[in-house]
């Protein structure tokens, strides 16, 4: 199979700084989105330091060694960025959450932490492939609120695991099998508390990559984009299919202000 990506992340409306990043390297089958936190320059920090680390990863030679080496390059940033909180002052902590998808042939990773997110669309229906590493999600899962109930909730920003807050860091991962005509889509929180699956199923069908990423865009746009928005649309084909052969890159407004999340340290 071939795949084929395109990327955008945009300021949103009402945020002065962008603090999301993302890494594209088709080139060896990764691909990640990355949400900084922690205020001013801090989160923009955060979030490029993870998304640096997985862009200079080189080719590992086998499937195994990628998803290694993609992990690997995330608990290093987390360590790096440990580091760095000591020239911070303790309201703008770095931080940020992170969301990975390697694919090699039939074969899949997701790898986390934190409240970004992995959809997949098969067979003209999404599903949400990530669980989030949110309070709300912990109070939903135990019966508290109820689903509808967690994005109006008090306490609905505050994430339970981030790179560079705590040591050792917790990653959550998941194996899973690709199919041709499977169609990913890796994005921060300023889009996922905008769309619903059903939108999602609508504006993911019968488009290519780079479609799929301006379409999603402009409806985060159009309904306020109170935070950045970032996402990356994969789409595997067969070999041979001409919308598959060269991967696209599309970048608007790569601008960074996120406000300081709440974090919970549990």
């Amino acid at each position: 199979m071939t795949f084929k990506s395109s990327a955008v992340t945009h300021v949103g409306m009402v945020r002065k700084v962008n603090q999301d990043s993302y890494a594209e390297r088709s080139d060896i089958g990764v691909w990640a989105v990355a949400d900084g936190m922690g205020g001013h320059e801090a989160g923009e920090v955060a979030s490029a330091t993870v998304t640096d680390a997985i862009k200079n990863l080189s080719p590992q030679g086998s499937f195994e060694a990628t998803v290694q080496a993609v992990e690997q390059s995330i608990m290093t940033a987390n360590q790096q960025l440990l580091e760095q909180a000591a020239t911070y002052d303790s309201q703008r902590v770095p931080g940020s959450t992170v969301v990975a998808l390697v694919i090699d042939g039939d074969k899949g990773a997701l790898v986390w932490a934190g409240d970004s997110r992995i959809y997949r669309r098969r067979n003209q229906e999404v599903s949400l492939m990530t669980r989030d590493h949110s309070h709300v999600q912990d109070l939903v899962e135990q019966g508290v609120i109820l689903e509808d109930e967690a994005e109006s909730h008090p306490m609905a920003n505050v994430i339970t695991r981030a790179i560079g807050i705590s040591e050792p860091l917790e990653l959550e991962s998941m194996l899973i099998e690709v199919w041709p005509g499977d169609q990913f889509l890796l994005c921060s929180d300023g889009l996922s508390r905008l769309v619903t699956i059903p939108e999602l199923e609508s504006m993911m069908a019968n488009k290519d990559s780079e479609e799929v990423t301006q379409s999603l865009l402009h409806t985060a746009l159009v309904r306020g984009a109170r935070d950045n928005v970032t996402l990356i649309c994969v789409k595997g084909s067969a070999d041979g299919d001409k919308d598959a052969e060269n991967d696209e890159s599309t970048v608007i407004q790569p601008s960074p202000d996120k406000d300081d999340f709440n974090f919970d340290f549990d």
